[in-house]
């Protein structure tokens, strides 16, 4: 009689938080198993900050260009550039970043599985992992299997199944703002409103009413998006007008991708028992600027170690470390950028205000050291209280628009 074979753990998902998590416990010396549904890509511009590319070792050529400047167009079209000194943003392609992190993983020891996660289910200390395999064919649904493991990580996205199979409170309950891009292949003839080392963010109802939409290089590609959460607009109608009002209409396409983006963090990210989650699962997406990458990284980092420490001690409140860790160190971020977007992305007239607003040196320089660092700059109270002047400037409707 053969016993079965127990992981230390389960990562299901494999995008930059499950890779992470994944190198992370594999590096400690556990047994993971990285569960992945090949060829599931995220929408995303794929800005990665020079906190992000030291933090997790990422190499100059998984950089697919380095943007050296932001703009920033308002409701009526007025735009700010803001060049970003003494630096850059490296721009990735998912599709490329994320299966060298997955490899990344493997090389550190975890094992990798083609696999779609259904359900869990608790037995004794362990949990069982049922996953189905990738058909032979078309239609086929392929084999249900399962595996056993002492913990489980739901790296899997927005509304994570994991989450909702293992009954971590309020992961079904959270606020999304849905995405939508499409990655278009760079003609050789570029239109003069694109710059090939420039981030375009465009806050303009017909590309979105209520958040943004971004044109983002990629060196021989290009992505072009949008997000919203009014659910009865059409994100695909309004990449094809960017598109068309841009000059890019008759560019290839090469692939699109939609999903939900989180907006806020969860108040729980653990189920008190086994399963912890990481990612777009956690919530950690940041306010008004829909960041995710780094934050995602991170949230795997910190949901490996945290998924270690459960293993060693079998004390399951150490699973409550990923989210403690996080946001002590971010809390104050997401919650300046959750306001942020809350009053400013509310109205054009707001949002015209917000990009006038950001013609200011100082809130260009905090900004972006804020954004370059992922930490609040407080080293210089005589420029916040500057930004706070002409903030409320703003808000009252003293400023000129």
């Amino acid at each position: 009689m053969t016993t079965e074979f127990i992981y230390d753990a389960v990562v299901v998902g494999g995008g930059p938080a499950g890779a992470t998590a994944a190198q992370t416990l594999a590096q400690k010396g556990k047994h993971v198993l990285l569960l992945d549904k090949r060829g599931r890509i995220k929408p995303c511009g794929g800005a990665i900050p020079p906190r992000l590319i030291k933090d997790f070792q990422i190499p100059d050529e998984l950089l697919v260009a380095k943007a050296k400047s932001a703009r920033m167009v308002s409701p009526l079209g007025k735009t700010v550039d803001i060049p970003i000194e003494n630096g850059f943003v490296g721009m990735v392609d998912r599709a490329q970043f994320d299966e060298w992190l997955r490899k990344r993983a493997v090389a550190a020891g975890a094992v990798r599985e083609d696999g779609l996660f259904e359900t869990l289910q608790r037995e004794g200390s362990n949990v069982r992992i049922y996953y189905r395999t990738r058909g032979s064919r078309d239609g086929d649904q392929g084999a249900l299997k399962s595996v056993l493991a002492k913990a489980v990580i739901g790296a899997d996205g927005a509304k994570s199944q994991v989450g909702r199979s293992a009954g971590v409170k309020g992961c079904a309950e959270a606020n999304y703002v849905f995405a939508y891009h499409e990655i278009i292949k760079t003609p050789p003839n570029k239109p003069l409103s694109f710059d090939s080392s420039r981030c375009d963010v465009l806050y303009q109802k017909p590309v979105s009413p209520d958040f943004y939409g971004w044109v983002f290089p990629h060196g021989d590609t290009i992505s072009i998006g949008t997000g919203s959460a009014d659910k009865g607009f059409s994100l695909r109608n309004a990449v094809a007008k960017l598109r068309a009002d841009i000059g890019l209409d008759g560019a290839e396409l090469i692939r699109h991708e939609g999903a939900p983006l989180p907006m806020k963090p969860l108040k729980k990210w653990d189920d008190g028992q086994q399963v912890v989650l990481a990612g777009d699962a956690a919530g950690v997406v940041a306010p008004a600027s829909g960041e995710g990458i780094y934050y995602a990284m991170l949230g795997g980092q910190l949901a490996g170690e945290a998924v270690a420490e459960f293993i060693e001690s079998k004390d399951p409140a150490k699973l409550q470390l990923a989210r403690k860790r996080f946001m002590k160190e971010h809390r104050m971020t997401f919650l300046v950028l959750g306001i942020m977007q809350y009053f400013w992305y509310s109205t054009d007239k707001r949002r015209e205000s917000f990009v006038k607003m950001c013609e200011d040196k100082d809130v260009q320089k905090l900004t972006f050291e804020s954004y370059m660092n992922k930490k609040l700059v407080r080293k210089k109270p005589m420029a916040h209280l500057k930004i706070f002047i002409k903030d409320m400037g703003h808000l009252l409707g003293l400023a000129k628009v």
